[in-house]
């Protein structure tokens, strides 16, 4: 078989492989170097609203429920809502993008679980206007898992 058929025979299956991967975690905390991530709790009292957005799937991956950003009186919190829910995959991260781009530069931290409610404590350094998107990413494979648009909660 010429060597140009067999790319075009194997590439598609590659991808394929590739995507699929990002499919399967085995229990409901992200495991990070064989421990599962843990998630500072913070108060939430008196916190404002910022911005908030609801999580859709992406790559072929069911991401749903609400995220927010809030304003503590220790800085800047990204919150998942008890409703979220991620379907699986190896290496999840939490950061920002905007317009269809996720910001590497932004990761906040590993994603904790990948159900239910959980907070991040943003850098000192965040600015909220900064940034349209909340991302949870596919590290592994540099792939968008879900994506939520945040509107203005004023």
């Amino acid at each position: 078989m010429p060597l140009s058929k067999s790319i075009t025979i194997v590439a598609p299956a590659l991808i394929a492989l590739a995507l699929g991967a990002c499919s399967y975690v085995s229990n409901n905390a992200v495991e990070t170097g064989g421990q599962p991530a843990t998630v500072e709790t913070v108060s939430l009292e008196n916190a404002s609203s910022i911005s908030a957005g609801t999580f859709e799937g992406r790559s072929d991956h069911v991401t749903t429920g609400g995220v927010s950003v809030l304003q503590t009186a220790s800085g800047y919190q990204l919150v998942f809502a008890e409703d979220f829910s991620l379907d699986g995959a190896p290496d999840p991260v939490v950061g920002f993008g905007n317009n269809g781009e996720y910001d590497v530069a932004s990761q906040v931290d590993a994603l904790s679980n990948k159900t239910g409610a959980q907070s991040y404590a943003l850098p000192a350094t965040f600015t909220p206007s900064d940034y349209s998107e909340v991302y949870v990413w596919c590290e592994q494979f540099a792939v968008p898992l879900g994506v939520a648009t945040l509107e203005s909660a004023e």
